[in-house]
């Protein structure tokens, strides 16, 4: 009897053991608040996390480290091309320094709405930057482009902006992007490029103007208390890059892979679906209504300042970009155009 015992205990630990041994964690890391309700970083995550845990079977576990508890996000990039993390939303600014062609995506004035520019990164550039930035650095899978907030917006404490002339003059806080400072300088501020965690408080004593963000970056920052004027520009659409750990990857079964991208999918969705959300609520342009004073664009304006920054964007680009990051422009221009273009379930 005593045996008959052991012996079933035994076959409970190994089977136990085993189902330990078969479980593989995926470890997610961001810099955002840790509320999936607050931002799209962390939305993204969790249904990520959610899709995964209750899709495997126990065979997968995703466990989050939000608000910067691993490092920066340029290490969290580091951490996952090294495996010690497996995924991270790495933004522009994080990924330039492994991906120069990153620049391709500060293409100003590209989109007209943020539908348009979901189109375009679910189509053909998502595709070919998709294919591109994996064979350069060669140790990741890119399994889509999450919304950081939606496009970008300028504040200033100085003035409403309406027209190009407006803008002569502004201090404007830009990512340390060389090709963003290009781009605000064509349009005639001074480009004044700060870390981030540095923004508010250069707002607050007058060491810049302004600064350009999505609205629910701006709101989250409560950069609102500092700034009195915000336009409408929507000349740049900077979405994370979700990249994955490719040795992990290759370890999985065909199941599990598919898995991971049916949870990559859905936590785009997420992230572009609370950034919409934000935009349109007390925490978005509903709220900013009543502190600041709001202008958007004529298409007018808007034209003319896509013009100046098109010209200065394209020069930067052949001074400092081989062809195959000048091929992928030029597919970006083409499939914007074409995504500004299609009325969606209008007039046919």
């Amino acid at each position: 009897m005593k045996k008959t015992l052991i012996a079933a205990l035994t076959l409970t630990l190994l089977g136990s053991a085993q189902a330990f041994a078969q479980e593989k964690v995926i470890r997610f890391a961001h810099d955002s608040n840790g509320d999936i309700y607050d931002n799209p970083n962390h939305a993204c995550a969790s249904v990520f996390a959610s899709i995964v845990n209750t899709g495997s079977n126990g065979e997968l576990k995703v466990e989050i480290y939000p608000g910067g508890q691993l490092g920066t996000i340029g290490e969290a990039v580091q951490m996952v091309r090294d495996g010690v993390i497996e995924v991270t939303n790495a933004s522009t600014g994080a990924l330039a320094p492994y991906y120069q062609n990153i620049d391709v995506l500060n293409l100003p004035f590209a989109f007209d709405s943020n539908g348009a520019a979901d189109t375009v990164f679910n189509g053909p550039f998502g595709h070919a930057l998709k294919k591109d930035i994996e064979e350069k650095l060669g140790d990741v899978v890119v399994l889509g482009y999450p919304d950081t907030g939606g496009l970008f917006v300028i504040s200033n404490s100085e003035k409403p902006i309406s027209s190009l002339d407006d803008m002569e003059g502004i201090r404007l806080r830009t990512m340390t992007l060389p090709s963003h400072q290009a781009i605000m300088n064509a349009l005639g501020m001074e480009a004044y490029p700060l870390a981030f965690s540095e923004v508010y408080s250069g707002l607050q004593t007058g060491v810049i103007d302004g600064q350009m963000n999505p609205i629910p970056i701006l709101v989250s920052a409560k950069l609102d208390e500092v700034q009195q004027y915000l336009t409408l520009t929507n000349h740049l659409y900077s979405p994370f890059t979700m990249l994955f750990n490719k040795a992990f990857y290759d370890d999985l079964t065909e199941d599990q892979k598919n898995l991971i991208h049916t949870a990559a999918q859905s936590c785009e969705n997420a992230a572009r679906g609370i950034s919409r959300i934000i935009e349109a609520s007390d925490r978005g342009l509903a709220g900013l209504a009543g502190k600041m004073t709001i202008t958007a664009l004529s298409p007018e304006d808007r034209a003319q300042m896509r013009e100046v920054t098109d010209a200065a964007f394209d020069k930067y680009m052949a001074e400092n970009h081989g062809e195959d990051a000048i091929a992928l422009v030029d597919l970006l221009k083409q499939e914007s155009q074409q995504a500004n273009a299609t009325r969606y379930f209008g007039d046919e």
